[in-house]
């Protein structure tokens, strides 16, 4: 059985050691997009920050990655969320330098220039590879996007071309908002509830007792839990609740009147084109369940 005591250990941010080298890694990286003179004449056009796990101090040792977006906000996609309704009218067409095409090209040139031979193009992002003194990290190029409302008020996201010529938006600005908000919401219990998660995800796969579960995907499920569970009595009563609801609220479709949500409040969590399935969730669900000897 997992302990009570054992769940509490699970609630701590990374430590010092790992916090030190995800700043170190923040901060190179920072380094390398001000020194590259491909941005020159540009520079304030660009935003550099952290997003993820990282940025919203819910990641663990063994998912320590740095996420790290480059926002060029020269160039802003907008769509409306309801056409038929209108909400914003059409500007100019943008005329600048900055394709899709481009941004990496001077993103990747950057990077290689601080990293000889540690970086890797993927299909989305470039990945940093980890040395003695620094984590992994991942570097997406992104464009401000906007996804306007009937009302003129507006939604604030980002816009990721992979290299294929697709593009996915996101909101990691979002994420972090809503995040702080629901941890202030349980007196600081929402994310260590998502550390013990984490964490209690990382030990059932080193034993191959459940399948690998992406560590955004873990931070939202415990973000569709209701806020009650996290000012019970003990941490188990805590996980108790939580795997209970993930477990109940995957089986079968998903009701149209109450969709599971991203941790940013803004997408659904369950759809086709989504790396995951709810038959996932239900299966890692149980297994965790188990696994805290739960009746």
């Amino acid at each position: 059985m997992v302990t009570e005591e054992k769940l509490a250990g699970w609630t701590g941010p990374s430590s010092p050691t790992e916090k030190d080298k995800q700043e170190r890694t923040e901060r190179m990286i920072r380094e390398a997009i001000d020194a590259h003179e491909g941005f020159d004449g540009y520079r304030n056009d660009f935003s550099v920050y952290a997003k993820g796990s990282y940025a919203n101090n819910t990641n663990v040792k063994s998912d320590s990655d740095v996420d790290i977006v480059i926002e060029c906000t020269d160039v802003c996609y907008w769509q409306e969320y309801d056409p038929a309704k209108g909400g914003h009218p059409a500007g100019s067409p943008y005329t600048g330098p900055w394709t899709p095409e481009k941004l990496r090209a001077e993103i990747a040139a950057a990077l290689e220039k601080k990293f000889p031979g540690a970086v890797t193009a993927g299909s989305t992002a470039f990945e940093v590879e980890a040395s003695s003194a620094r984590v992994n990290a991942d570097v997406v190029p992104s464009f401000q996007y906007k996804l306007y409302f009937s009302d003129g008020t507006y939604r604030q996201g980002t816009k990721v071309f992979k290299k294929d010529g697709t593009s996915i938006v996101n909101y990691p600005k979002l994420q972090l908002e809503r995040g702080k908000e629901k941890n202030v919401r349980t007196n600081g219990f929402y994310k260590k509830t998502v550390r013990i998660l984490k964490r209690l995800e990382n030990e059932l796969v080193a034993k191959g007792l459940t399948e690998e579960v992406p560590s955004y995907l873990l931070e939202c499920l415990i973000y569709n839990c209701p806020e009650e569970y996290f000012s019970r009595d003990t941490w188990r009563g805590t996980m108790r609740g939580c795997l209970a609801k993930i477990f109940n609220s995957t089986m079968g479709r998903e009701p149209d009147n109450d969709r599971w949500v991203e941790a940013n409040g803004a997408k659904f969590l369950f759809h086709p084109a989504q790396k995951w399935t709810r038959a996932q969730v239900h299966k890692f669900a149980s297994d965790a369940w188990d696994y805290m000897e739960f009746e």
